[in-house]
């Protein structure tokens, strides 16, 4: 399991160690919001065309050799930029850190899943989750203490020396679990599963979490800086939203397995907590960047664990990968949406407002769902 959470460790910390420095240091490369929405979107949006692909692929091949070979192709595409320093190019090594993540992001959820009963998956994919986390946490932080001291490209070869690492690591120590027999799948029968709302729930929610989680990241640095913060103080309060997750996350996948929490109740609190952090995210200084951190991190720490359960208590086994890497399309979609959306209302009107736009779309849905809950109760 070791390498597996090295590699979720990885792709978190590559793109948010990224993300969160964007703004602050590059300033030939970020010329407004609009861009820096854009740069943050690319990762994601490569993720979205792809995962479902290398989901797919992970089923009929087996999930260890994407995993490897996902691996390999981020750490070639972080070099890119190493190489080759020019805005042009921070653009190219960007999408292709995000086509690589696309291909061992999905298989190793897959391996979690195959390598563990199902008994025992609300504690894995909190552990996973976790280590994740402190990727996330990490990658404000130390991504921006490596820039300042060498500038970006001194974070991309970290990231190149990371991704080959645990790629050897994991070629040393993942079992080879070979594809399962499946029945032959239509067009339509896809349609259907992806239709039904075991997944589409789970699914949607982390879309949202990961929409906030890309704005908190992304934006609450830009907030910092507007209240007169430096960069190490905006990295250290945005590492604040990752702790909370990583926290509250492997505590969640327990109370789901010991049956203390169950997926409704658990998904429905963590949406309107980050709803709620977003709103705090709109108060002046750092006492709302800070309190806007905590609320986002613990949401998106019980949303995560709990979705990921639910999908893989759902799915055939045979079709794990199909269906994370489809799930993780959802994910990406909420990655790449948000800062687009906080992004183009703040070109519109402020950054404030961007922020109140998305946390009103995240608790539209529980809201609704309770409501309606509460009048078919009345007699």
């Amino acid at each position: 399991m070791w390498p597996l959470y090295a590699a979720g460790f990885t792709t978190a910390f590559g793109a948010h160690g990224i993300a969160a420095n964007l703004g602050g240091f590059s300033e030939d490369a970020v010329t407004s919001l609009l861009v820096l929405g854009g740069l943050l979107a690319l990762y994601d949006g490569a993720e979205v065309l792809l995962k479902p692909v290398f989901g797919t692929l992970a089923d009929r091949i087996g999930a260890r050799p994407v995993l490897l070979g996902g691996l390999v192709a981020f750490a070639a595409a972080s070099a890119l930029y190493v190489v080759a320093d020019s805005p042009g190019w921070l653009w190219a090594s960007r999408l292709g850190q995000g086509a690589a993540a696309s291909a061992f992001s999905p298989s190793a959820s897959a391996l979690v899943a195959r390598l563990n009963p199902a008994a025992k998956h609300g504690r894995v994919y909190g552990s996973y989750g976790f280590y994740k986390s402190i990727g996330y946490t990490l990658g404000p932080l130390l991504g921006g203490v490596l820039v300042w001291a060498g500038g970006l490209r001194l974070l991309f070869a970290v990231l190149a020396v990371l991704g080959v690492t645990v790629a050897v690591w994991a070629a040393v120590a993942v079992p080879l679990v070979p594809p399962l027999p499946k029945v032959r799948q239509t067009v339509l029968d896809l349609a259907r599963r992806l239709a039904d709302p075991a997944f589409l729930v789970p699914t949607g929610a982390l879309a949202a979490a990961t929409a906030a989680l890309s704005v908190g990241v992304g934006f609450l640095p830009v907030s910092g800086r507007a209240a007169g913060l430096g960069t190490v103080a905006t990295g250290a309060a945005v590492s604040v939203l990752a702790a909370c997750a990583a926290v509250v996350q492997p505590r969640a996948g327990r109370a789901l397995d010991e049956g203390r929490l169950t997926t409704r109740g658990g998904i429905a609190t963590g949406l309107l907590l980050t709803a709620a952090g977003l709103a705090c995210a709109m108060l002046p200084g750092l006492t709302g960047v800070l309190t806007a951190a905590a609320l986002i991190g613990a949401g998106t720490g019980l949303i995560t664990p709990l979705g990921f359960a639910a999908l893989a208590s759902s799915t055939p086994q045979e079709r794990l990968g199909q269906t994370m890497g489809s799930a993780e399309l959802g994910r990406e979609l909420g990655d790449a949406g948000g800062p687009l959306l906080v992004a183009g209302v703040a070109t519109v009107a402020t950054l404030t407002y961007g922020y109140a736009a998305l946390a009103v779309l995240i608790a539209t849905g529980p809201l609704v769902v309770l409501a309606r809950r509460r009048l078919s109760n009345c007699p």
